[in-house]
């Protein structure tokens, strides 16, 4: 039976609802919309211009609608007044293209064609800062090895606890917080579900946390470098195939507890490793963590290198146990969306051309990594990492070339835009060459 949100309205008591998208930056863009007109929205959507937003449209383009997608209501912990939906957006009667939500069905369709549905989990990582964002929030987080720091996470249940409850009144299954690496950051961990809610929640989760941050005249940034000294904020995704109830990346034979499937799926992100860098790490700042120098810590949890291994966390891909691996290349600034479509389309293809990942790497990567001569180098900044995106036909054609054309003709906008600024560091280290 369809949802009726004038009937869930009623039921739940929601004043509005807040019919959102998200673009291709990873921006949630929505319109707040009284409950009694929600019906008529419902049925039509509400519009949007959207050449206002980052979704590569025009001032000549007609209306866009955003149609919501009634599954994924969520009344607003901290505003219980007010529905969110997740929306699929629209133009002339048609999917807009390069939408992101939009994208991730058209590969979550693919892989219902093969008989296969991904599920997946993150692990978002955040900083709360000074409303400037210039500062981490707490002065008194100032040790060198800050993660799990009991005190520190302490001095901020007040904000970290709120979510998590709101997390668990809205089902998710949280299980865990914990102060991080760096000073001021934090993760916050829920049950892994299928790829789309996943993505949905991790946008939901994104907003909730800026909103609650700020409710508390703090700012929570998922920025992923955003001071250099410390480590930077990742967006770790552990992914597992499935058939009906049956995991198809587990077999007790297989090495490590993996398939032969689960292998050929982690063979084809590593071969598409540096063209997933633009959407895993879309943002100019996202290179200052994945080719970090040594952080405070001693560490910088991220890789620079296509490896795997087992469990171990100086590889790109990690294999914690039988049934599943982490990718823990993203970064905060990942749109959820095209995270779980880019994932998703290079294992498919990794699958169908049955791509051996080459042999795993047990070795310390931070210490032993330049022993290692063969290994492919991840990008080094946002257009090399542009560069290797727009050559991959294999994502082109499960991604849409409507969308890669679009997100890079964008993400070459914003490293020109980059590009053409002049530094504070360039003018000291120039002025007197």
């Amino acid at each position: 039976m369809a949802i009726s949100l004038a009937e869930k309205a009623k039921e739940l008591g929601l004043k509005y609802f807040l019919i959102s998208y998200t673009d291709l930056f990873g921006s949630q863009r929505a319109k707040l919309v009284p409950a009694s007109a929600i019906e008529g929205m419902q049925k039509n959507g509400a519009g949007f211009a959207g050449f206002a937003t980052w979704l590569d449209l025009s001032p000549a383009d007609p209306d866009m609608f955003a149609m919501p997608d009634p599954t994924t209501l969520t009344p607003l912990p901290w505003k219980k007044d007010v529905g969110w939906l997740a929306s699929d957006i629209y133009m002339d009667g048609k999917r807009v293209e390069q939408g992101p939500r939009n994208v991730l069905q058209r590969v979550i369709a693919q892989a219902k064609a093969a008989g296969v549905q991904m599920k997946s989990g993150v692990e978002c990582e955040f900083f709360l800062t000074t409303p400037d964002g210039t500062a981490i929030a707490d002065s008194l987080d100032t040790a060198t090895k800050p993660c799990y720091d009991a005190a520190a996470l302490l001095r901020r249940y007040d904000v970290i606890t709120e979510l998590c409850d709101a997390m668990l009144e809205l089902g998710w299954g949280a299980y865990q917080n914990d102060h991080e690496d760096a000073n001021g950051q934090f993760e916050m961990n829920w049950n892994y579900a299928d790829a789309l809610i996943t993505a949905d929640r991790h946008v939901f989760f994104k907003f909730m946390a800026k909103s609650i941050a700020e409710k508390h005249g703090l700012r929570a940034t998922f920025m992923p470098k955003p001071f250099l000294g410390l480590t930077g904020s990742g967006c770790h995704a552990h992914v597992s195939l499935w058939n009906g109830g049956t995991n198809l990346f587990e077999d007790d034979a297989g090495v490590l507890g993996v398939s032969a499937l689960g292998y050929n799926f982690i063979g084809g992100t590593i071969e598409h490793a540096d063209a997933l860098a633009a959407l895993l790490n879309p943002t100019v700042n996202s290179y200052k963590r994945i080719n970090a120098p040594r952080t405070t810590s001693g560490a910088t949890w991220a890789p620079n290198t296509v490896t795997y291994s087992g469990n171990n966390r100086t590889h790109m891909i990690r294999i914690p146990e039988p049934g599943r691996f982490e990718m823990r290349l993203a970064d905060g600034a990942t749109n959820p969306y095209l995270l779980q479509a880019g994932l998703l389309a290079a294992g498919l293809d990794g699958i169908a051309r049955k791509t051996a990942p080459g042999p795993r790497l047990d070795i310390n990567m931070y210490t032993d990594g330049h022993m290692v001569k063969d290994a492919k180098r991840l990008p080094l900044n946002l257009l090399d990492a542009l560069r290797a995106f727009e050559n991959s036909p294999v994502l082109a054609a499960a991604l849409g070339e409507s969308f890669v054309k679009s997100y890079a003709k964008l993400k070459h906008a914003e490293w020109n835009e980059y590009a053409a600024h002049l530094s504070s560091w360039e003018r000291q280290a120039t002025l007197d060459c």
